[in-house]
């Protein structure tokens, strides 16, 4: 009797943990999206999405090294269309940077001696400009159809969305031979980010008060640790939050932007076009500008 009891005690608990899951389409799903990806429904109000973690290394045989720590903010905003066929639309347009710490002290690293090769390298910080969605989220296809879909795990009153994304492309630094030789950027995103599910649902509501994010990165090593082709992986962990208050941008963060990146203190404007840069594209251009330095000299 007190093995039943003990089950069905269990099977209770296991049952109350167990998610809702809430499904959405056509226009409140659009909804949804726009404010789990800008905050607001209110198109061009900026919004700060900050994180803080750490990276790790990963070798086959040895010991997991704590590289670096990292402290980051992504400004971005919406901007909102409508189509007579697809309905109403929306893309996020922003930039963002993240700052590779000394795991020790916590201050920014502008040089870094690597521990596999003993070499004294730059420290090549993201500083992406712009990273923008690649195209409107409609509400409907082009025959008109509904089309927009959305999910989140409901926990009592919080809202969960959780994303995977893997990613797997030509590396810009390689030469025209990737389909022979390799050169491809092999590496996973993985979003968590809870909200509160009424906030989330009700129309009424335009923005939110809360959005914690939880993000880790598999990936291949960072270009400018000079690794080459040396086996192994880097694990990012970290953790944050989305606010529409600039105020309210973590003094830490704020003193990085006014001193380092004061364009990243706003978002690009709501019509830019132009292509998104990465982490690759950016240490493309710091070796063109370090070579053409270089030749001045």
């Amino acid at each position: 009797m007190k093995t039943k009891i003990t089950l069905l005690c269990s099977l209770i608990f296991a049952m109350t943990l167990q998610a809702q899951e809430m499904k959405f389409e056509g226009e409140k799903a659009l909804e949804i999206r726009q404010k789990t990806t800008c905050n607001t429904l209110e198109e061009g109000k900026p919004v700060y999405g900050m994180w803080e973690g750490r990276i790790y290394s990963r070798v086959q045989g040895e010991k997991d090294r704590h590289l670096f720590n990292v402290v980051g903010i992504n400004v971005r905003h919406c901007d909102c269309v409508e189509d007579p066929v697809r309905g109403k639309g929306f893309r996020s347009v922003g930039r963002e940077i993240m700052m590779y710490l000394d795991p020790k002290t916590n201050e920014i690293m502008d040089t870094w001696e690597n521990p596999w090769t003993g070499e004294t390298v730059d420290v090549v910080h993201v500083a992406n400009d712009p990273v923008n969605m690649r195209g409107y989220v409609y509400e409907k296809d082009e025959d008109g159809k509904v089309s927009a879909k959305t999910s989140f795990r409901k926990y009592g009153d919080v809202a969960v969305t959780s994303y995977e994304i893997p990613l797997f492309y030509n590396n810009p630094l390689s030469g025209d031979y990737q389909k022979y030789v390799g050169g491809t950027y092999h590496a996973m995103e993985i979003f968590n980010t809870y909200y509160k599910a009424e906030e989330l649902t009700n129309s009424k509501i335009k923005d939110l008060s809360q959005s914690n994010i939880s993000w880790s990165r598999i990936s291949q090593w960072l270009p400018w640790m000079e690794m080459g082709s040396r086996p192994g992986w880097i694990i990012a962990n970290a953790t944050g939050e989305s606010i529409l208050d600039q105020g309210a941008v973590w003094p830490r963060i704020q003193k990085i932007l006014d001193e380092r990146y004061p364009t990243y203190n706003t978002p690009p404007a709501r019509d830019d076009k132009r292509p998104n840069e990465t982490s690759w594209t950016v240490f493309k251009k710091f070796l063109a500008d370090k070579a053409e330095t270089e030749v001045k000299k």
